[in-house]
C-alpha cells in the first residue's frame, strides 16, 4: 500500500517540532495547577472550613491531594506508555512500521486536549461558586454524565460515563492525525487504526471498571 505526504502531515510534525522534556514539564506543571486551584475551591465549598481547618479536621485531605500532586507525573507517564503502546500494536496487526518512541512523544502532545476540561471546571467554579463538594464532583462538561440524572444511574457507571466526553473523541481525532504523520497512510486508514487499537482497549478498560466496581 502506497504511504503519501499531505500537507497536514508536514503542518503537524512541525507543530510538534519542540523538545518534548521541557513539554512534559510544562504539561504536569499545568495540571498540577489548575487541580490545586480547583482544590482550593472545594475547600471554600466545605461548611465551616475555616474551624476544620483549626481544628485539624483537614488533615487527610491537604494529605490526599499532595499525594495526588507528586503522583501527576507518574499516572501521566503511565498513560502515556499504554496509549502508545496499544497504538503500537495496531499499527503492526495493521502492517504500519511506525516507531514505539515517535508514538509516544506524538501521545505526550495530544495530551494537552485533556487541559481543557479541567480547565472548563475551574473557570466555570470561578464564576458560579459552588454550593457543595458534590456539585464540583459532578460537573464533567460535554460528557454523557453531564446529559443524565446522576441519580438514576447506579454508581458503577458514573466514571464511565464521564470517560466518554468530547475530548476523548477529539483526541481520538488527533491520534490519527499523528498516525496519519508518523505511517503517511491515509486519515481515514488511521483514524480506523485508532478506534481499533487504543478505542477498543479505552471501551475494554471501561467495561471492566463497571464489572468489577465495589460502591
Amino acid at each position: 500500500m502506497s504511504k503519501v505526504t499531505t500537507k497536514l502531515s508536514e503542518r503537524t510534525e512541525e507543530l510538534i517540532n519542540f523538545d518534548k522534556r521541557i513539554f512534559f514539564i510544562f504539561l504536569v506543571a499545568t495540571f498540577i495547577l489548575i487541580r490545586y486551584l480547583t482544590n482550593q475551591i472545594i475547600l471554600q465549598a466545605i461548611p465551616g472550613h475555616e474551624q476544620l481547618e483549626r481544628d485539624g479536621s483537614l488533615t487527610f485531605f491537604y494529605i490526599f491531594n499532595t499525594f495526588n500532586y507528586l503522583w501527576t507525573p507518574f499516572a501521566l507517564l503511565w498513560k502515556f506508555t499504554l496509549s502508545a503502546f496499544l497504538l503500537w500494536v495496531g499499527a503492526f496487526i495493521f502492517g504500519h512500521k511506525i516507531s514505539f518512541r515517535d508514538l509516544w512523544k506524538f501521545v505526550l502532545v495530544a495530551e494537552l486536549i485533556f487541559i481543557f476540561p479541567e480547565l472548563i471546571r475551574l473557570l466555570w467554579f470561578l464564576v458560579e461558586p459552588p454550593m457543595s463538594y458534590l456539585e464540583i464532583k459532578d460537573f464533567h462538561p460535554l460528557s454523557l454524565y453531564s446529559l443524565v440524572n446522576s441519580g438514576h444511574i447506579h454508581p458503577r457507571y458514573h466514571y464511565p460515563l464521564q470517560a466518554i466526553n468530547l475530548f476523548e473523541l477529539l483526541y481520538c481525532v488527533i491520534l490519527s492525525v499523528g498516525i496519519h504523520m508518523l505511517s503517511r497512510r491515509s486519515l481515514e486508514q488511521s483514524f480506523i487504526l485508532v478506534i481499533c487499537s487504543y478505542g477498543i482497549g479505552f471501551i475494554v478498560w471501561l467495561f471492566y471498571y463497571a464489572m468489577v466496581y465495589k460502591g
